[in-house]
């Protein structure tokens, strides 16, 4: 299948063979910087879980691998997306998961679920304005300690994301709609960010706005002290409100998520 991704053409394709797993934990290790035995799939996990019809494709520019997805099946009529990585800046990521949406409708499935780092600006952005998934679930340490190139030093929070596949708002993105965020007018900020550092502010209103840092990745190489405060502080209040059943509805202006509360 051939996709456009932001300008660049890829096919997109489910792997099989045993030289395209170990093509794709090169490529997870140039993206990640894992250590040897480190890879976050072995080459045999991905040849069990192909040979029992879970997800496992490939984004090729030419014969050139430059993105691979892996997923299986999950609880409640869905596939979870364990590990997707892609080139940056191309749409390759994109050009992936709708080729996992079309794969997973063609069998009937309802959503694909996935974890990401909450504190990412621009995975939150994909996944939020891009995609259209929602945030349902704050998971802390989810992963215990990692040692690769960009987790390293920091906690592994994640948030669960759910990617509703025949949402309206979803169905909309794939047709290449503008996306419409949500209101923010009367929302309170709960978390802010001053001098590069997170500020907690206490509001009881409906909707609230919690912000992330511009560059996580760099900031742990730069402050971790920092980087380790914002982990602590959008734990604490994105945690909290997803706990108390908040809804997380967009994400404002690039920097914050907006949350209704329940």
């Amino acid at each position: 299948m051939r996709r456009e991704g932001g300008g660049t053409v890829v096919a997109v394709r489910e792997l099989h063979e045993l030289a395209d797993f170990g093509r794709v934990c090169a490529l997870f290790q140039s993206i990640w910087g894992h250590g040897p035995g480190e890879d976050p799939i072995s080459v045999e996990m991905m040849r069990a879980m192909s040979h029992a019809g879970n997800y496992v494709a490939g984004a090729f520019e030419g014969d050139r691998l430059v993105g691979a997805s892996v997923g299986f099946f999950a609880a409640g009529n869905a596939l979870h997306s364990h590990v997707t990585g892609a080139t940056a800046g191309r749409g390759i990521g994109l050009a992936l998961k709708r080729h996992q949406r079309d794969w997973a409708l063609e069998r009937g499935l309802e959503r694909i679920t996935w974890t990401y780092d909450p504190l990412v600006r621009r995975n939150a952005y994909f996944n939020l304005v891009k995609l259209g998934a929602r945030p349902t679930e704050y998971l802390p340490c989810f992963y215990g300690e990692m040692a690769d190139a960009i987790n390293g030093g920091d906690e592994s929070d994640r948030v669960l994301a759910v990617w509703e596949l025949s949402a309206p708002h979803v169905e909309a993105l794939v047709r290449g709609e503008p996306y419409e965020p949500p209101a923010v007018g009367g929302s309170a900020v709960a978390l802010a960010g001053e001098g590069g550092h997170p500020a907690v502010r206490p509001s009881d209103a409906a909707t609230v706005l919690v912000a992330v840092p511009e560059d996580v990745e760099r900031l742990r190489r730069a402050d971790p002290g920092a980087a380790k405060a914002w982990r602590l502080a959008v734990r604490e209040v994105l945690g909290g409100l997803l706990e108390a059943g908040g809804r997380v509805t967009g994400f404002h202006d690039r920097a914050y998520y907006v949350v209704e509360r329940a």
